[in-house]
């Protein structure tokens, strides 16, 4: 993945041992590993993640300018059998598929790769992207995180892909779903709503909560309020007339001409999205009487 192969290089002899396999960094070869079964001959690459950068010095007489070109030509040196099983193991952005707030991503999409880099292998298990999907393929699967790690993945299924291989043409699918010991959820309304204990009766108060609150009036301490009944609230945000309103504070016109009760009022309704109340405008205008008095 995207953390430095160097590091991970170091560590592959000893974990090795143990039955877990870390890709090196990337010298113009890449590992692979063979295991025989009643299907035949099943070959496993490891590609780490690559850009351009990493194959060019390696194949100098190729032209590689895209990620596309720098993958299409670390796999056409791999020399895949495709006459056996061949699965390959890579951590790149596939064109198309659908990111989250909490990947890292290149602007103007310059990490995409082709799906067509891939067709030499029968199955290709791709990392990078937290949401499960398969790209042009059932068989070119990202198989998703196990957690959710922004509220962009809320409403995520996560599961865990088991992949069962009978022969070239004979590739079992399935999904088992996976069940957080606390979710990622966003929940919704008025203060005195989601305080209610018919709203969060029978839902489990330690999830990892986004509070989006509709009052017009923000809650004085509402995070360590709500915290009260939702414990591992991590976010309070509101969704009222004020945050829906796109208006902006221009130069007031003819200040001069303006009472300061005036610019207030046009201050606040372009701030809120909404006139004074008739209490505001009481203290408001006392206020203004005492100062200027």
């Amino acid at each position: 993945n995207h953390d430095s192969a160097v590091r991970f290089s170091d560590h592959g002899q000893l974990v090795e041992t143990t039955g877990i396999h870390l890709s090196p960094e990337y010298d113009g070869m890449v590992k692979k590993y063979s295991c025989s079964g009643s299907c035949g001959e099943v070959n496993i690459y490891l590609l780490p993640f690559i850009k351009p950068a990493s194959v060019r010095p390696f194949f100098q007489d190729e032209e590689i300018g895209t990620y596309t070109d720098a993958c299409r030509i670390a796999i056409e040196h791999m020399d895949v059998d495709t006459s056996k099983i061949n699965i390959l193991v890579a951590h790149q952005f596939v064109t198309g598929a659908e990111r989250c707030d909490s990947e890292e991503f290149s602007v103007g999409g310059l990490d995409n790769v082709d799906v067509s880099v891939f067709d030499p292998f029968d199955y290709v298990a791709l990392g990078h992207i937290h949401g499960k999907q398969h790209m042009g393929r059932e068989t070119v699967r990202y198989c998703g995180t196990p957690l959710k790690y922004s509220f962009s993945e809320k409403d995520h299924k996560k599961t865990v892909t088991v992949v069962e291989i009978g022969g070239k043409d004979s590739i079992d699918i399935r999904e088992i779903p996976l069940k957080p010991r606390h979710d990622l959820r966003e929940i919704r309304g008025t203060y005195n709503e989601l305080m209610s204990r018919d709203f969060y009766e029978g839902t489990d108060t330690k999830d990892y909560i986004r509070a989006v609150l509709t009052d017009e009036e923000e809650i004085i301490d509402g995070m360590a309020k709500l915290r009260i009944v939702y414990p591992n609230i991590m976010y309070l945000e509101y969704d009222n007339k004020r945050t829906q309103s796109d208006s902006s504070v221009s130069d007031a016109e003819r200040v001069e001409e303006k009472s300061p009760l005036e610019l207030f009022e046009e201050f606040y309704e372009k701030q809120n999205n909404q006139p004074l109340s008739s209490e505001q405008h009481e203290f408001i205008t006392g206020l203004i009487g005492d100062i200027w008095g």
